[in-house]
Parts: structure tokens; sequence; C-alpha cells
């Protein structure tokens, strides 16, 4: 998928806004796919890009957050963590299957299908650029935030 056009998409997004990749057209923009709302990596991971927001504003970059969760959890999760972007709901996991991050994981010692911490940075003309995958969350904000100032 990397250096090639991504696949426009339409996802419900906090806020009451409809999220549509094709009106992201001229500017950087940074999707990462989060496990769940109010879980304590998901907190630290959004903490960490909404302390960064203004930085990603200035390099040109757009923030978005893709969980399953529903739109109204996302509102709270937003709200809670005063995060100044945008939260895609994917309850029908459609986005989730096109960037491939839904997987197999044990939870507590069961398996169970979730989704694998996973960031990806589009360029203004809609091409894939960089893509991380099993996140760990220390540090990876501040991480993408230097890829996409080089960009």
């Amino acid at each position: 998928m990397i250096d090639q056009a991504v696949a426009d998409f339409t996802r419900p997004a906090t806020g009451g806004q409809e999220f549509r990749l094709s009106e992201q057209k001229g500017q950087k923009l940074v999707v990462y796919f989060y496990p769940k709302d109010n879980t304590p990596g998901c907190t630290t991971e959004a903490s960490d890009f909404r302390d960064l927001h203004d930085e990603f504003v200035k390099a040109g970059a757009r923030v978005v957050g893709v969980s399953r969760d529903s739109l109204k959890s996302h509102e709270n999760f937003k709200a809670k963590l005063g995060l100044p972007f945008e939260l895609l709901s994917d309850a029908d996991e459609a986005l989730c299957t096109q960037f491939d991050v839904i997987k197999s994981k044990m939870m507590y010692g069961k398996a169970c299908r979730g989704i694998e911490r996973s960031t990806f940075v589009i360029d203004g003309d809609g091409v894939l650029r960089r893509e991380w995958r099993g996140v760990k969350t220390a540090g990876h904000a501040q991480q993408v935030l230097e890829f996409v100032q080089g960009l």
C-alpha cells in the first residue's frame, strides 16, 4: 500500500460530521487506529496526539482517530480528554478492513478479534506515505510528527 493512492472512504465523525477522505486533498492526514475508547493505552495515545496537535497543524497535517466504538462513546472520550481532533466510528469495520488492522489477539487469556494499534500518513494527494503497525504508545505521536514534518 505504501506509495499508492488510498481508496476514498466516508465515516461518521464526532461533532456531527461525516469525514470523507477525498475532501482532505491538499493537506497531510494522520489516521491512527486504536482498540477502544477509555482504555489506558488508547488514552495515552490520544493524549499524546492532543498534546502535539498544534505542531501537526503547523506541519500542514490533520489528525483523526479511528476505532469500532460508537459515536456516543467517541463524543464522551473526546470531551473527557479535550481532544482537538475528530474521532471516526468504524462500527461495521469497513475502514479497519480497508487498512487491514483487524487481528486475532489474546485478551485476558482469551482469543478475540480486535484492532491492532496502527497509524497511517496520507499525503495531500491521497497517497499513503508511511504506516506503523503494532504500535507501542510511548513516543509514537512524536515519531509520527517528525515524519510528517519531513514530508
